[in-house]
C-alpha cells in the first residue's frame, strides 16, 4: 500500500472539493488509478460548506457557563458543546467526552485547531452524502473507479494521542465481518470486526497531521479493501450502545453506583 500526501492552500467557504482535489493531484504529477482512495480531511469539508462558527456570535447560557468553569473551556466554546452534543459524560481540562452522532469524540468534533482566530470548525453536516458527491464528480471527470474517505481525527481510551477517524466513507465497505471465518488454528472467530476504514483513516492522519503542514488530502494505492457502489456514514460503522463494551460498562457502573 502506498500514500501519497497532497498539499493545498487554505479552503474557503463555497469551494468546490472535487475539482479542488484534481487540481491539486495534477499540480503533484499524480494521476488516479482504478482502486485509489482519496482520504479528505474533514476539516476542509467543513469550511467548504461554511460550517465555522464565530465564538463572539456565540450567546453562552448558563449551563455553558457552568462547564466552562468547571473544564477550563470558554463559555462560548461550551455552549456550542451543548448545541452540538447527543450527551455529554463530562471530562478534563479544555475537553469533554461527548457522543456526536452515535460516536464517541472530544467536544463534539468541535475544533479551534487550524482556523482563524476567534473562530471554531464544526463536523460537516452531512459527511455521507459530501463523500457520495465527490466520489461521483471525480469518476465522471476522471473515468477512474476511486473511493473516497472523510476523515477526522480522534481518541481511543487510554491511549496518548490521537489517531484517524472515519466519518464517511463512498465505494468501498468500511467494515469487514470476520465471524465465521477461521483463524490459523481452525477456530471460528465469534466476535471479530475489522474496522478498515478506520485503520485508513489513521494511515491518512499520519501523513495529514495536526499542525500547519496543509495535508488535508491523501491518495491511498493498493489498499486492502472491498469496493462496492455504497456510500456509508456514522450509522454504518458504529455498534449499538449495549453491544458495546466501553458503554455497557459506563451503564453497568451507574447502575452499580445507584
Amino acid at each position: 500500500m502506498k500514500l501519497y500526501a497532497v498539499k493545498t492552500e487554505i479552503v474557503k467557504t463555497g469551494e468546490k472539493i472535487a475539482e479542488l482535489i484534481l487540481q491539486r493531484l495534477k499540480r503533484q504529477n499524480l494521476r488516479l488509478e482504478d482502486g485509489d482512495v482519496l482520504a479528505i480531511a474533514s476539516k476542509i469539508v467543513s469550511y467548504a460548506e461554511g460550517s465555522i462558527a464565530k465564538l463572539s456570535d456565540v450567546e453562552p447560557s448558563r449551563e455553558a457557563k457552568e462547564l466552562s468553569e468547571k473544564f477550563s473551556l470558554t463559555p462560548e466554546f461550551a455552549e456550542l458543546i451543548l448545541q452540538e452534543a447527543d450527551k455529554i459524560y463530562g471530562g478534563v481540562e479544555r475537553a469533554l467526552l461527548t457522543i456526536k452522532n452515535g460516536v464517541f469524540t472530544v467536544n463534539a468534533g468541535i475544533d479551534n485547531k487550524n482556523v482563524p482566530v476567534g473562530f471554531v470548525v464544526l463536523w460537516p453536516k452531512d459527511a455521507k452524502e459530501w463523500a457520495k458527491n465527490i466520489r461521483e464528480e471525480i469518476m465522471c471527470k476522471t473515468d477512474k473507479h476511486i473511493a473516497i474517505m472523510i476523515v477526522d481525527s480522534g481518541l481511543v481510551p487510554l491511549r496518548l494521542g490521537t489517531n484517524g477517524l472515519a466519518l464517511a466513507v463512498a465505494g468501498f465497505k468500511p467494515v469487514i465481518d470476520f465471524r465465521e471465518k477461521r483463524d490459523i488454528f481452525g477456530k471460528l472467530l465469534a466476535i471479530t470486526r475489522h474496522a478498515v476504514a478506520d485503520d485508513l483513516a489513521s494511515a491518512a492522519h499520519l501523513l495529514m497531521s495536526e499542525v500547519d503542514e496543509r495535508i488535508p488530502i491523501v491518495l491511498i494505492r493498493d489498499a486492502p479493501v472491498i469496493f462496492d457502489e455504497g456510500a456509508y456514514g456514522f450509522a454504518d460503522m458504529i455498534i449499538p450502545p449495549d453491544k458495546c463494551i466501553f458503554m455497557n460498562s459506563f451503564e453497568y457502573s451507574e447502575k452499580q453506583e445507584c
